[in-house]
């Protein structure tokens, strides 16, 4: 099934955030992360967008628990590029269990369903849904 206009915009942003941060870390640190991420993983650069687990995996098993640093950089950058403004819905002492997965699944359907309309808002619900409830 072919992409949307907007499902192919979100994929474009996502990879320039990851390139940006990559490139953070130097050149020959972002080649060297493309090739394992492709030789080792079978993850070419074209196909994060759409296996977003399994590229956080593939941090993982790259940079151990300094996965999560690069992760914060790409949602830094992602950030940046879509101009997000966040409502966090919830009582205030609730923290959010956000990963990096999470994030980037709300920050595609915000921007796909943003649309031509070029505002970004992403919500944070900070209640559990039922049918997530164990």
């Amino acid at each position: 099934m072919a992409k949307t206009r907007n499902e192919t915009k979100f994929d474009n942003i996502l990879l320039e955030a990851i390139d940006t941060a990559f490139t953070a870390l130097g050149q020959n640190v972002k080649f060297s992360i493309y090739f394992n991420l492709e030789a080792k993983f079978g993850l070419p650069k074209k196909d994060i967008p759409d296996k977003i687990s399994d590229f956080s995996d593939a941090l993982d098993k790259i940079f151990g628990q300094a996965a999560r640093s690069l992760e914060i950089l790409i949602m830094k950058y992602l950030n940046e590029k879509v101009k997000c403004s966040y409502s966090w819905v919830g009582p205030e002492w609730l923290v959010p269990d956000l990963t990096f997965e999470k994030y980037v699944k709300l920050v595609r359907i915000s921007v796909e369903e943003a649309g031509k309309k070029g505002d970004v808002e992403v919500l944070f619900d900070g209640y559990q849904r039922p049918e997530q409830e164990n």
